[in-house]
């Protein structure tokens, strides 16, 4: 089974999108029907709900998202804490422990510079959103 880690950025486009066939909205949709594990860490929520309640999201909603997120994710403890190498933005630090502490297999970004760093770490894939589709897509029967 596929287990991701989603960058912020996918899952505030994911509720932005206004277009049914969005990526974002596909990867959301397929972790809900259980296709791959979603990894979060305590970290990993707490920027989740940063950037949501920076973008005016109603606190109320922003809430109930996070309790399904929760029940519905695999939560991952960062025990190991060293980093082969460090992304320019310091928030990207909690995707990569999360990944390397989750067993990940996809790290889903459309940020470039954490796609850099991700070349550095050989246990996942560091792809983008239309590049981990194309892997879900493949496992279909």
């Amino acid at each position: 089974m596929l287990r991701a880690v989603l960058d912020t950025n996918i899952v505030v486009a994911s509720g932005r999108s206004e277009r049914a066939t969005s990526p974002n909205r596909e990867i959301i949709s397929r972790w809900l029907d259980g296709e791959f594990i979603l990894l979060v860490s305590d970290d990993i929520l707490a920027e989740y709900t940063e950037k949501l309640l920076v973008l005016g999201k109603d606190p109320d909603r922003i809430e109930s998202f996070l309790v399904n997120l929760i029940l519905l994710s695999e939560p991952v403890r960062i025990v190991f804490f060293h980093l082969r190498h460090y992304p320019i933005d310091p928030d990207d630090i909690s995707f990569l422990l999360c990944a390397m502490n989750g067993d990940a297999t996809h790290l889903v970004t459309y940020d470039s510079h954490l796609a850099d760093v991700g070349l550095f770490y050989t246990d996942f894939d560091t792809v983008s959103p239309t590049g981990f589709l194309t892997v879900l897509r493949r496992k279909e029967p």
